[in-house]
């Protein structure tokens, strides 16, 4: 892994260097055109010291050639303008790359610090509880109540049991957290680790000894990746709650009833995908928020920009996970 991170951080300094060879190379038929064309556009009389411009066969002929090379030069500039852009891309996804692969190597280390790893699963799982539990009501109750005059003038207002169940399993109990959680969840890490950051708490865990890798990083990433599909689960219950309130606010069904209909309606096949792709979902929300403050910047604000940039990128991300996970779904399971 670390390997790897150096070699993309070599390709975007070689990216570099490669454009501002071209620029160079661009800039010199631009001048070299523009003295020829000024070279045809004058002449030096022999008893004079001034420059009279006089017309040349050639001269338009040498403007369009200068033209042409300022044409070709134009988009060469756009380039060269977003090579640092590109340079700073790639040297962030080497850090990256070196950031998981310490992950990785201390997780399976020696002296795991079991104590910090409980405290970040109460932090974010039962912190969180009381934000997933009504977002997961609202989201069922809300559903149940968009859905249910549409399926009342096709009569088939019995399905919207199913419908709530499935929807909510599926796809939109998985995201709608994964989201609420990047806001929450990313943020706080970003922000705290960032504020160890830019006090030097972490240099001088480097400095006592201590791996601040293994006790504050692989912590943090681990019990999101264990919280948030148990939170995720916890938002599907209630939503079914938030469905069978909502449902029987325009007429009465049983609670029984409801429920047999809802968990009828779903499969193990319902179930695993959207359990699995919350694994990579809470994976991703740690990772992000704890490689965002981890590598702050000195300076106050940088905890803030820290904070923001989390959030930002861990929605990001659910968001491009979700689309992956749908495509596979679709190919390996639902079909």
């Amino acid at each position: 892994m670390p390997d790897l991170g150096l070699s993309i951080k070599v390709v975007g300094t070689a990216h570099t260097e490669f454009i501002s060879n071209i620029q160079e190379a661009c800039s010199s038929i631009v001048t070299s055109g523009k003295i020829l064309l000024f070279r045809a556009s004058v002449q030096v009389y022999p008893h004079s010291r001034h420059l009279a411009p006089v017309p040349h066969p050639h001269h338009r002929l040498l403007e369009a050639l200068t033209i042409k090379a300022l044409h070709l030069f134009i988009p060469w500039s756009m380039v060269v303008q977003n090579a640092s852009f590109i340079d700073r891309q790639l040297a962030s996804i080497g850090d990256q790359v070196s950031f998981l692969g310490s992950f990785f190597r201390n997780t399976f280390r020696r002296g795991f610090e079991w104590n910090e790893f409980v405290r970040q699963c109460y932090l974010i799982g039962y912190k969180s509880f009381p934000l997933v539990l009504i977002t997961g009501f609202i989201l069922g109750f809300v559903l149940t109540l968009q859905s249910l005059p549409t399926l009342k003038t096709f009569g088939a207002q019995s399905f919207i049991p199913s419908m709530v169940s499935i929807s909510v399993v599926r796809e939109i109990g998985p995201v709608i957290i994964a989201l609420i959680c990047s806001g929450k969840i990313a943020s706080s890490i970003g922000a705290e680790l960032g504020s160890m950051k830019v006090t030097e708490q972490i240099d001088a865990m480097l400095v006592s000894a201590a791996n601040p890798m293994q006790y504050l990083v692989v912590t943090r990433i681990l019990a999101c990746t264990l919280m948030i599909p148990v939170l995720t689960l916890m938002a599907d219950a209630i939503s079914l709650i938030g469905g069978f309130v909502g449902n029987n606010i325009g007429g009465h069904v049983s609670f029984v009833l409801y429920f047999n209909k809802a968990t009828g309606a779903l499969m193990f096949t319902d179930l695993l995908p959207a359990v699995t792709k919350t694994i990579f979902f809470g994976f991703a929300i740690g990772f992000i928020g704890c490689y965002k403050g981890y590598h702050a910047e000195r300076g106050t604000e940088s905890v803030g920009l820290a904070a923001n940039t989390a959030v930002v990128s861990a929605s990001l991300w659910v968001i491009v996970l979700d689309a992956i996970a749908v495509q596979l779904t679709s190919v390996f399971a639902y079909n």
